[in-house]
């Protein structure tokens, strides 16, 4: 997969900022309805910043818990304002600061627009790796992201980041994993385990045949 890179839809950093906080718990191709008409309205953190919620929340009512967001994105737009000179923070500990903000916004938002090795790791990567064989019995997010930044060369962490998500949207479901089509299931930690039990099962039903 030589092109990785996310599928949500910006122009800047702010952008990009605004559709990751729209994106938890909401798919990529919701808030990409939702956020052209967002950002005609509210194009910088000045316009969004003296918004009300009214307002912001008739943009992004058809995602997922927009009374919140709608409070992380105004909250999130008056701090860039405040504190920051309406620029978007290039480390994790600032982009923490702003509301709304959490460890994997703020690593996707290093990673996608700083080029930093942060990883973020959502329900997918969490996943993915743990399965594939990249993580071993990760208790949480934070565990995860630590072994796989350990083990990761820095310069392949940015990239690395958005394989697992793709990987695990379009070919490492969660319920229908796709393994005869997987490039990778000769290394995958579980689809080898589930080879050796189809093996291990098959050779018991030839036996108890035999006999």
């Amino acid at each position: 997969m030589p092109v990785a890179e996310t599928e949500l839809k910006f122009d800047s950093p702010f952008q990009l900022l605004v559709a990751v906080i729209l994106s938890a718990q909401c798919t990529d191709k919701r808030v990409n309805i939702i956020t052209p008409p967002f950002f005609e309205k509210f194009p910088d953190a000045a316009s969004l910043s003296i918004a009300t919620e009214d307002e912001v929340f008739s943009l992004i009512k058809s995602c997922s818990y927009p009374n919140n967001k709608t409070k992380s994105l105004l909250g999130m737009a008056k701090s860039l304002v405040a504190d920051f000179n309406e620029i978007v923070p290039d480390n994790i500990d600032d982009l923490q600061r702003l509301p709304g903000v959490g460890r994997k916004t703020a690593n996707v938002i290093a990673s996608v627009v700083y080029n930093k090795p942060t990883m973020a790791v959502d329900t997918h990567v969490f996943r993915v790796a743990e399965r594939i064989g990249l993580t071993t019995k990760a208790r949480n997010p934070l565990d995860s992201e630590q072994q796989l930044v350990k083990y990761l060369p820095e310069v392949i962490i940015p990239k690395a980041h958005h394989w697992l998500i793709l990987h695990g949207r379009y070919v490492c479901k969660a319920r229908k994993p796709l393994c005869n089509e997987c490039g990778i299931n000769d290394f995958c930690r579980w689809y080898l385990k589930q080879t050796s039990i189809e093996v291990a099962q098959q050779h018991k039903s030839d036996s108890v045949k035999t006999k």
